[in-house]
């Protein structure tokens, strides 16, 4: 789910450290296709370069990635190709699980509530989920909905529960998301609320059943509805209950349990796992226009985007991180900062965002990486915003 998970050490693959290495990259020396003709660069262009060097040398199946440059003009890319077994070539602008982003829409929702008076940052979680948080140290009374939404609410990952700690297994289960919080909740508080930041999939869990309790609706409607039509996200969507497969053009998208095992097929999966914390479909190009337009002030007032855009730190998701309420903020080498989020499901990993001049760029890969090549993702964002 992403992106922006903690970086911790670990046998298995979890959800939780979608911010950090979850997999070894795939050993693979694959073909790089050139962009599309309506984007092709007149020289060889350095957003290609990193994207051919992340499949030729770092392995992945396929790198997307989508950048809107100094001069507003937007330009998409592939490298690799789309599935494995037949070598087709990557989709234009191919959707993807784009994780942890997802955060960023649960957060938008939940703020749209607070500009409306439906919903107080700094009161507790029982005030609108009355008894639901229960727990060794854990207490929905101490916990507010900011400290939710900042990671700062010490409440235990539930991606660290049984039930997940193999993904070989669940590929088309179904969870509710109750079941996904009790697991949260038979483990220990991480810290007392307010006085840490510990990444955490449960607090948008638990940001997602608010929602559903505030406005009387499921939590995809409200999505759909608050964020992804307003804005006009196209190729946007939160899957619905039960579907697996991806609506559009896609390449395929593989998981690694480990340097020497075969590639897992994941295209296809039921999302429930990630929920309100990761299970939203997109492209690069709609992400790169849900941040834009996130920045611009189109989805929050101005009120509610300063307090989205208020950080703590947050060095385990890498250094000179901060995070907001559902965003983060990284220092770019040519100065200034990118906002955007990053995101990690089981067999995808996006890193992006946008500067408050306009420049944008996502990239995605199409398996989860380990550390060494998730940084070069993040160098590659930084190049492309600062070229």
């Amino acid at each position: 789910m992403t992106d922006n998970t903690p970086q911790r050490t670990a046998h298995r693959i979890r959800m939780v450290r979608y911010a950090t290495a979850a997999t070894a990259a795939a050993g693979l020396a694959l073909t790089a296709f050139a962009p599309t003709a309506a984007s092709a660069a007149p020289r060889p262009d350095l957003v290609q370069q990193r994207l051919d060097a992340l499949v030729q040398k770092d392995g992945v199946p396929a790198a997307l990635a989508t950048v809107k440059g100094r001069d507003g003009r937007s330009r998409t890319y592939t490298a690799g190709v789309g599935d494995l077994a037949t070598k087709a070539k990557v989709p234009v602008d191919g959707q993807v699980r784009i994780g942890s982003n997802t955060k960023s829409f649960t957060a938008v929702v939940v703020l749209q509530l607070v500009a409306e008076g439906k919903v107080d940052l700094d009161a507790n979680v029982d005030t609108y989920l009355p008894g639901l948080l229960r727990g060794d140290g854990i207490d929905g009374r101490n916990i507010t909905v900011r400290q939710l939404l900042q990671h700062t609410s010490g409440l235990p990952e539930y991606m660290e529960a049984p039930a997940l700690s193999d993904f070989t297994t669940i590929q088309y289960r179904y969870f509710e998301p109750r079941e996904l919080l009790d697991g949260a909740l038979a483990q220990k508080a991480l810290f007392a609320p307010g006085t840490d930041f510990a990444y955490s999939n449960t607090n948008y869990l638990v940001a997602g059943l608010l929602i559903q309790k505030v406005t009387g609706r499921p939590y995809g409607e409200e999505v759909t509805k608050r964020v992804i039509d307003r804005i006009g996200l196209r190729h946007t969507y939160v899957p619905a209950t039960g579907e697996t497969a991806l609506r559009e053009a896609h390449p395929h998208s593989y998981l690694r349990t480990g340097p020497d095992a075969a590639s897992i097929d994941y295209t296809d999966m039921d999302s429930s796992m990630a929920w309100a914390a990761g299970a939203v479909v997109s492209t690069n190009t709609d992400l790169n226009t849900f941040y834009g337009a996130l920045l611009a002030g189109r989805l929050l007032p101005a009120a509610q985007l300063a307090e989205m855009r208020t950080t703590v730190p947050a060095e385990m998701l890498g250094h000179g991180v901060r995070y907001g309420l559902g965003i983060q903020s990284r220092p770019l080498s040519c100065g200034g900062l990118v906002w955007g989020h990053g995101g990690t499901s089981v067999a995808h990993r996006t890193r992006g965002g946008v500067t408050d001049d306009g420049r944008a760029v996502d990239i995605a890969v199409t398996t989860v990486p380990d550390a060494a090549t998730t940084q070069h993702m993040i160098d590659a964002v930084d190049a492309a915003l600062c070229r």
